[in-house]
């Protein structure tokens, strides 16, 4: 029998995503090079969270539903999140953030759609590279400034421009998935 403590544990680690949100918006509020480390430390822990807590769960063999429904809500309201908030701070153009939110709200529907037709559609590469790049870009937004003669904010920008791009594929991959299982019907 295992202990309880490791069938709670993942599920743990993934609900800590959303507890670093508040504290990861309270030290971007204040646009100085001290909060931007702090903020980009806190987006980074949270971020490993997302690999912890899908290796506690194979390791310790407590895969479950919550943890499934979980992980994927957990990290969309983290970078959905903090992406509103590099709008609201004038870092990163709104339009940039519509086309990754419009993305994802697409994907989430079309992924209950497809559940509801006992349809199984694969997540992508892209789509994960797309996250991939966004969790490590982010925290060179948040820093904002040259740090070491680095210009973290264009790094940064470029990151998110790129995930962007491999958003938008990969959407549209899913899309096409999507319908072909459907056999194009709408």
């Amino acid at each position: 029998m295992q202990a309880s403590w490791k069938k709670s544990l993942p599920n743990l680690i993934t609900f800590s995503r959303i507890l670093f949100i508040p504290f990861i918006i309270y030290y971007m509020l204040e646009p100085s090079l001290v909060h931007g480390l702090i903020a980009a430390g806190l987006f980074i822990v949270a971020s490993i969270s997302d690999f912890l807590d899908g290796y506690f769960a194979r390791k310790y063999n407590v895969e479950s539903f919550l943890g499934k429904f979980l992980d994927p809500v957990c990290d969309k309201l983290l970078v959905s999140s903090i992406l509103i908030m590099l709008v609201y701070q004038d870092r990163l153009h709104p339009v940039i953030v519509i086309l990754l939110l419009s993305r994802d709200t697409l994907i989430g529907g079309l992924r209950s759609a497809a559940a509801a037709e006992n349809i199984v559609i694969a997540a992508g590469s892209l789509g994960k590279w797309k996250t991939a790049i966004q969790m490590v870009m982010m925290p060179a937004i948040l820093i904002y400034e040259n740090l070491w003669g680095i210009p973290f904010y264009e790094i940064g920008l470029a990151g998110i421009y790129i995930s962007l791009f491999l958003s938008l594929i990969s959407g549209w991959q899913y899309m096409r998935d999507f319908f072909q299982a459907r056999g194009n019907r709408l």
